[in-house]
C-alpha cells in the first residue's frame, strides 16, 4: 500500500491475474524462474536445473518469456559466443511471490511418493 490505496477486493474475474497465473503456471515456466532468480545462467545451465525439460521446450519458454519481458536474453560476441538468460525487472519482482508459493508448496502439498521398486 504505498500510495495509501487499499488493495482491490480480490474477488471475481481479474484479466490480467488470469493471463499471469496463465502465463506463470505453464509448465516448466515456474522452475525456469526460480532457477534464473539466483543469477544469469546459460541455456546448458538452466537444463542442467530444470531436470526431465527438453531443449526444445526450453527454448520456447524462454522465447516466450522474452516475448513477454520476463527474462532477458544476453549475447556475449565471444569468441566463442556465449549466450546467457537472466530475469529482466519484472523478472526478479516475482521473487516474493515464487518464496511465497514454494513456502506454501512445503507446507501443503505432500512430497512426491518413491517409485516402487521392480521385483524380480
Amino acid at each position: 500500500m504505498k500510495n495509501g490505496k487499499s488493495p482491490a477486493a480480490l474477488n471475481g474475474f481479474c484479466p490480467r491475474y488470469h493471463r499471469a497465473v496463465e502465463l506463470i503456471g505453464r509448465r516448466w515456466t515456474g522452475a525456469i524462474i526460480r532457477t534464473l532468480l539466483s543469477g544469469k545462467r546459460r541455456f546448458s545451465e538452466i537444463a542442467l536445473a530444470v531436470p526431465g525439460i527438453s531443449d526444445r521446450l526450453l527454448a520456447e519458454r524462454l522465447r516466450e518469456l522474452e516475448d513477454v519481458g520476463i527474462v532477458r536474453r544476453d549475447v556475449d560476441g565471444g569468441p566463442p559466443v556465449r549466450v546467457g538468460y537472466a530475469l529482466t525487472e519484472s523478472g526478479a519482482e516475482l521473487d516474493a511471490t515464487v518464496r511465497a508459493l514454494a513456502h506454501w508448496a512445503e507446507r501443503w502439498i505432500p512430497a512426491p511418493a518413491r517409485a516402487a521398486r521392480k521385483r524380480a
